[in-house]
């Protein structure tokens, strides 16, 4: 007969959490950056003593154990509070990004079934617009004091501050099921209506120790660490739940992502570590560039969300800062892989190490990943091959919220990146399968082409998309937009291509504009590019 462990069993909850970094981590400072204009400081102590009142306020309410509490806000301490005052207490923290549409963040609020929206006062005149199309929420809730109450406002508000104040803060974290619904984030949406992804206790507390290992995002108690990327965007990649986890100090921005305010608070608090996408490193190199300004503390950097161009990723390693390029999905909690360096690596060539740092990475512990073909073969890892890259693992969604039908193949999540895998599991995402252009049969990834495309010096941004051919059915365009003052031609563009890609990869040809419209989450739109330049005649057409 089977004989079982002789163990404690105790239930993996988020509260325990904010509860560890409370006790042992008590004196560990959280700054934020306010909407209210000035920097706020207290440590994990408070933080947790505020959260346990937040859960008391939200009781009095009348918040039920898995109901909705909605939040459009940017990263500070109220926000965290949020996190853990709503999931401790059993009810889901639902992270709205305030980026989209309206008519889009009225659909998930009312998709969601949120009771209470807590927002940031920048986003009043959002709330304002999109509250009478949510008639089911409750209560909106001001995250502010009351000295700086809007004065007037179109739809009834609560007052954060009053909220806590009104709870003395005696409140035990009830014990449940880690099974139970912890937060809810929604898709980016590319295509049609934005998904739900309904994470667990569990599933959180998991990925947040994983993506706290070494080889992963790499958070210890001797770091100071500023999330970029916001608490709306698959929970700041689960940097809120990491770092307190580990005891770091956390620095939270606030609603100034520009280069300079960044690089004040970078500096001010002595930033050791990082994570953002792409576009938010772009405009801070530039005001470094510009004002020829180093860093004196910040070391390492997660970049993610889309891949870092390589002429980045040099950017920033000439500053000192070590690029670690991850991968994940809002269906992932989001963390699937890293691109940290093997032992073997170190005394490569930089140009052959380079190589291996512009993949996104090796699995963290955790996630299982294969790529297959049109027919669902497996494909096999020597780095050539590309196919469509499937996923499974504790962290990783069954199915989305309120949606019966699986999007799961046999048992695995079907990413919709096309990707290759080399011999030592370093995967690199080609593509994603509705971008890949697929010129005369073969296949030609869009990645390569704008990484190209970005090392040019008077290139700020490039995208490249599918434009109809007659006869190889699809060739590439690429969409250009110049640095300020930079002057470059079409011909000269296209040249910078030869020798860094195969011949027939060029692209067909090159168009000028002035933005690339971007997603709510930073990356490009390749459909809203697609449709714009629908009816584009190319030359060689």
């Amino acid at each position: 007969m089977a004989l079982m462990g002789q163990m404690m069993s105790a239930p993996l909850l988020i509260s325990s959490i904010i509860k560890h970094a409370a006790r042992y981590y008590g004196s560990t400072e959280i700054v934020s950056r306010r909407t209210e204009g000035d920097l706020h400081r207290y440590t994990y102590r408070d933080c947790e003593l505020r959260a346990r009142k937040l859960a008391q306020a939200l009781g009095a309410l009348g918040v039920k154990q898995g109901e909705r509490v909605g939040t459009l806000a940017w990263n500070g301490y109220r926000h965290l509070e949020i996190y853990y005052g709503v999931s401790g207490m059993g009810a889901v923290c639902h992270t709205v990004n305030p980026r989209l549409f309206p008519e889009q963040i009225a659909y998930i609020v009312n998709h969601a079934e949120d009771g209470y929206v807590f927002f940031d006062l920048t986003f009043l005149p959002l709330v304002e617009g999109v509250a009478p199309h949510c008639p089911n929420v409750r209560g909106w809730v001001a995250m502010t004091d009351r000295a700086h109450m809007p004065a007037e406002s179109k739809v009834p508000l609560l007052c954060y501050e009053e909220l806590l104040d009104a709870q003395d803060g005696n409140y035990e974290w009830p014990q449940f099921d880690e099974n139970l619904a912890s937060s809810l984030c929604y898709t980016s949406g590319t295509t049609g209506n934005p998904k739900g992804a309904l994470y667990s206790h569990r599933s959180t507390v998991l990925h947040s120790y994983a993506s706290a290992m070494p080889d992963a995002l790499g958070c210890s108690a001797s770091d100071v660490i500023l999330p970029v990327v916001p608490m709306f965007h698959v929970n700041a990649w689960g940097l809120p739940y990491s770092v307190p986890l580990v005891g770091a100090k956390l620095v939270l921005p606030g609603p100034k992502l520009d280069g300079a305010s960044l690089y004040e608070l970078f500096e001010q608090e002595k930033v050791t570590f990082s994570a953002g996408v792409p576009t938010v490193w772009l405009g801070l190199l530039q005001h470094m560039q510009a004002n020829q300004l180093k860093f004196s503390t910040f070391r390492r950097t997660v970049i993610g969300g889309s891949a870092a161009p390589p002429a980045m990723i040099r950017a920033l390693e000439a500053l000192d800062v070590e690029v670690i390029h991850a991968w994940g999905m809002t269906e992932m909690s989001p963390l699937g892989t890293a691109s940290k360096l093997l032992a073997k690596h170190h005394d490569l060539p930089d140009a052959e190490r380079h190589k291996i740092q512009e993949k996104q990475g090796r699995v963290i512990y955790g996630v299982d990943m294969k790529i297959v073909d049109g027919e669902g073969k497996e494909l096999p890892w020597d780095g050539k091959a590309f196919g469509d890259l499937l996923v499974r693992g504790p962290w990783i969604i069954d199915r989305y919220f309120r949606n019966d039908a699986s999007p799961l193949v046999d048992g695995w999540f079907p990413t919709g990146d096309v990707a290759t895998i080399d011999a030592d599991g370093f995967m690199q995402i080609t593509d994603r399968s509705k971008d890949v252009i697929k010129s005369g049969g073969e296949w030609i990834s869009s990645i390569d082409i704008e990484n190209v495309a970005a090392a040019h010096p008077a290139v700020h941004m490039a995208a490249c998309i599918s434009a109809y051919h007659p006869k190889w059915d699809e060739r590439p365009l690429l969409v250009v937009v110049k640095k300020p003052g930079a002057e470059v031609s079409r011909e000269e563009l296209l040249q910078f291509f030869e020798g860094k890609v195969a011949k027939w990869w060029i692209p067909d040809d090159v168009a000028f504009v002035t933005e690339i419209p971007l997603t709510a989450t930073g990356k490009m739109q390749k459909l809203r590019l697609r449709e714009q330049f629908k009816d584009y005649k190319l030359p060689t057409a």
